[in-house]
């Protein structure tokens, strides 16, 4: 073959096979994250979801029945940006079962509080609070019932089994009365009874002593605190004891 025809082959030859190079090497297209979704075994046991992962849809504030403006919904995410308020469920539960993943910023602080009223103040005022923290920055981090997964104020996780800023974790929360269990990553970390002598105890030698509402609700709703942190949560999954 001379000079001529080599060249003319090798063209067409490039020619052909670019655009499948250049699919090739292409980056792969965005997926966006999936809803929030449960199998059909998890639906028989009675779970459903808090949160379809693309609205505020059964969230409100706690003096009025549209949530925050704080928060936002997206890529199956519910995302503290702003101040605004903590948010909170439209409907109220007793004994449950709550399942959802947390990821704090750097420094930062939250909390999902329980059996919360809206006639006080504050929602810490009725309900007890799961601590959603930065072990490792966050101010509160030097008190050990006020670290991650801590019944705050009261009782303290056994360890901590936190993940990196940044990553997602995994908290469990059960109330059947006043037994409570906290749950982070798979690990029991927290169990008590607010309603013992010894849970009794507690809140006396707590800050929450002067409030007379303080874990005395057989029912309330579930509150995410706006704590003037960044602060996501997902997969919120709740069933009914």
């Amino acid at each position: 073959m001379n000079a001529s025809r080599l060249l003319l082959f090798l063209c067409l030859s490039l020619a052909c096979a670019g655009p499948a190079l250049a699919q090739a090497e292409a980056p792969a297209a965005f997926t966006a994250p999936a809803a929030p979704s449960l199998t059909e075994a998890e639906k028989e046991d009675g779970w459903r979801l808090l949160f379809d992962g693309k609205s505020l849809a059964g969230w409100r504030s706690q003096k009025s029945e549209t949530p925050p403006a704080g928060w936002q919904a997206a890529d199956g995410e519910l995302t503290r940006i702003d101040k605004g308020g903590d948010i909170i469920t439209a409907e109220e539960f007793g004994d449950f079962e709550l399942v959802l993943d947390w990821k704090i910023s750097t420094a930062g602080n939250s909390g999902i509080l329980y059996r919360v009223g809206l006639s006080e103040p504050h929602i810490f005022h009725t309900g007890p609070e799961c601590q959603v923290l930065d072990n490792l920055e966050a101010k509160d981090r030097f008190k050990p019932s006020c670290r991650a997964a801590s019944l705050y104020d009261l009782v303290a996780p056994s360890a901590d089994h936190t993940k990196p800023v940044g990553e997602w974790n995994t908290v469990r929360i059960l109330i059947r009365g006043w037994r409570i269990e906290h749950w982070l990553n798979g690990v029991l970390v927290v169990e008590t009874d607010l309603a013992s002598p010894e849970g009794k105890a507690l809140i006396a030698g707590s800050k929450f002593n002067t409030m007379a509402k303080f874990a005395t609700l057989p029912r309330g709703h579930i509150a995410l605190q706006d704590h003037n942190d960044l602060v996501s949560f997902r997969n919120i999954r709740i069933r009914e004891l």
